[in-house]
């Protein structure tokens, strides 16, 4: 009984939302054509009111983006530290991991983690344009070479190109680190200690710029 009544409550939730979906394209087709018949009757206030709207949406989208904003640096602010990461669960440690990486600079940024997401949890594209794929492994024990393997295995079927970057709230064996320093495509590792960095903005996943030259001044070599 329980089971039916939680499906008739998802059911209604989804219905209720569909009509709010339609109810809302309903009135916004009148408010358009009404909105048409004022601009055919009186040109030049229409653009007047047009204007104001789009000035309006200008500042609701920047005031929309700002409060996104300081949302995430409010969220990333409060797990700046292992000992909250190490209460989360693996759903809630891949979204600090997303948050993470958009909060770098990285674009597309998708939580992908579910059952049959192809051994991927977050992917995204860095700011030049490489794709990164990611697996979370929120773990207390540490990430044995299976682990390694499995995802070197997902990153040469499904994301052959990727970047792959495996991050962890433990530490990897020796074996695992083997396997990732072996590994053909490019895998960056970030462990507990690298993980507090990062959690702080003392360690990036993107690759560290080289400086230009000043003029006069020579490569060492």
């Amino acid at each position: 009984m329980a089971r039916r009544s939680g499906h008739r409550r998802k059911r209604s939730k989804s219905s209720g939302r569909q009509q709010l979906w339609l109810l809302s394209l309903l009135v916004a087709g009148i408010a358009v054509a009404l909105f048409a018949k004022f601009a055919i009757e009186n040109p030049v206030p229409a653009i007047g009111v047009a204007m104001l709207l789009a000035a309006a949406c200008c500042a609701a989208l920047f005031i929309r983006y700002r409060v996104i904003q300081a949302q995430r640096r409010q969220f990333l602010a409060a797990n700046a530290e292992l000992a909250k990461v190490d209460l989360m669960t693996g759903p809630q440690f891949e979204h600090l991991v997303a948050e993470l990486m958009i909060a770098e600079g990285f674009r597309r940024v998708v939580e992908r983690g579910r059952s049959g997401d192809g051994g991927v949890d977050v992917t995204a594209v860095a700011p030049g344009g490489v794709p990164y794929a990611v697996q979370c492994k929120r773990y207390s024990r540490s990430v044995g070479a299976p682990e390694v393997r499995n995802f070197l295995g997902a990153l040469a079927n499904a994301f052959d190109g990727y970047t792959g970057v495996l991050v962890t709230s433990g530490r990897l064996t020796r074996q695992a680190r083997a396997e990732a320093l072996d590994a053909r495509q490019p895998l960056l590792l970030v462990e507990r200690d690298r993980l507090a960095d990062w959690l702080t903005g003392r360690s990036t996943l993107l690759p560290r710029r080289v400086p230009p030259l000043v003029e006069g001044e020579e490569l060492a070599g």
